[in-house]
């Protein structure tokens, strides 16, 4: 019987266990931080008389490429991110009853069995946005940027 307990927790246990990961911990699997041009990232790189070899270093190629009035370049980076979660949870019991006697390996009469089964879930989406538009002068140096973003 107790041999019978051992194989029983041996199998069971690592097939309950095995995939238990949190809705969080697979956005941030999946998540690509790489290449991310933040509100942040632009505060922190994007100075007055920057080339636009450094900007391209520090925020990657943009989106659009324009000219103003004077002919001078515009750059405009223009990002949309949608986050979809979906967390799910479900489980279940599942039981066999027998109703017989165990008799050293041998297991006289019984059967039957039952289940039960749930699931619940939710999800959600949310979009954000950011835009920022670089302004150069006629060296082709930064002269001014601003930035918009938002969040539904």
């Amino acid at each position: 019987m107790k041999k019978s307990i051992w194989i029983f927790s041996a199998i069971v246990a690592p097939l309950i266990l095995t995939g238990c990961v949190s809705a969080q911990q697979h956005a941030d699997a999946v998540r690509d931080q790489k290449d991310k041009i933040t509100v942040g990232n632009v505060q922190r790189e994007v100075r007055t008389g920057m080339s636009g070899a450094e900007v391209v270093a520090a925020l990657g190629s943009p989106n659009v490429v324009t000219t103003d009035e004077k002919r001078r370049e515009v750059w405009v980076y223009d990002k949309i991110a949608t986050e979809a979660r979906y967390s799910r949870s479900s489980g279940g019991l599942a039981a066999l009853l027998l109703g017989g006697v165990l008799t050293g390996d041998v297991l006289f009469g019984g059967a039957g069995g039952g289940s039960t089964k749930y699931a619940t879930g939710a999800n959600s989406t949310s979009q954000r946005t950011l835009t920022v538009v670089i302004y150069y002068d006629d060296a082709n140096r930064v002269r001014d940027f601003a930035y918009h973003t938002s969040s539904f």
